[in-house]
């Protein structure tokens, strides 16, 4: 990899530093990188440019999939900041010319300003166990009861059941569940120690005894995925409110 990412915070957000020279054999690590920054759900993610060069002009797509990632989950803004005079041409150009850019990171916080809200997010931090399921389907009961959207109850329950159940069943490490709102989506997510992609159910297998897993999840969700994280993965799904 011929570029560094140095992330640091910065209250609530996430500032990740890029430096080096681009090229396209760096779009993979750096966009595991940035959904790791992704998955700690952050106010804001904000990508500082002010040291990248570019060798390779197509590897800046990387950063239309880091966003697009983003706007699926877990609806954090990601801001492009300070990226120098020949990096800030390409990216007002073609395919990259709707991507959110400022002048530095200053300007980034500051376009945030006042219309930064906390998200209503509850999280709980669970054990590699069968009861953990009942534990998660009554956290988010809570969450859809407490943010009036009873509607939700019954495929969040769900799909936080399934979620909880396959680090039980495969991953066996300590988990963490975290439910939030945002303005479109209610957002579920699952944080396990197993850098293992996660894998559905084939057709042809039989259903065990708690369903169909994660094919039943892709049926519920308005949609679903995981990435990596620090040690370890987040699987999530989302549902419209």
């Amino acid at each position: 990899m011929t570029v560094r990412c140095e992330v640091r915070a910065e209250g609530d957000c996430l500032i990740a530093s890029v430096t080096g020279a681009l090229r396209l054999a760096d779009t993979v690590p750096l966009r595991d990188r940035l959904f790791k920054c992704l998955a700690e759900q952050p106010e804001a993610l904000l990508v500082d440019l002010s040291g990248l060069s570019v060798d390779q002009p197509l590897a800046l797509s990387v950063f239309t999939v880091v966003l697009r990632q983003a706007a699926r989950w877990p609806g954090t803004p990601v801001l492009l900041c300070g990226p120098p005079p020949e990096t800030r041409a390409l990216l007002i150009g073609g395919a990259y010319r709707r991507l959110p850019l400022f002048t530095d990171v200053a300007a980034g916080l500051g376009h945030l300003g006042d219309d930064r809200r906390i998200m209503p997010l509850i999280s709980e931090d669970l054990l590699p166990v069968s009861g953990s399921t009942r534990h998660a389907r009554d956290v988010a009961t809570e969450a859809c009861l407490r943010w009036g959207l009873p509607e939700l109850v019954a495929p969040a329950s769900l799909i936080v059941t399934e979620l909880v159940a396959n680090v039980v069943d495969h991953a066996h490490t300590m988990m963490a569940l975290r439910i939030s709102l945002r303005s479109r989506h209610l957002n579920l997510a699952v944080r396990d120690g197993l850098t293992d992609p996660p894998q559905p159910e084939g057709p042809d297998q039989p259903a065990s005894a708690r369903g169909r897993g994660l094919l039943l999840v892709g049926a519920v969700a308005y949609s679903w995925g995981w990435v990596p994280s620090e040690n370890g993965k987040v699987v999530w799904a989302s549902l419209r409110r």
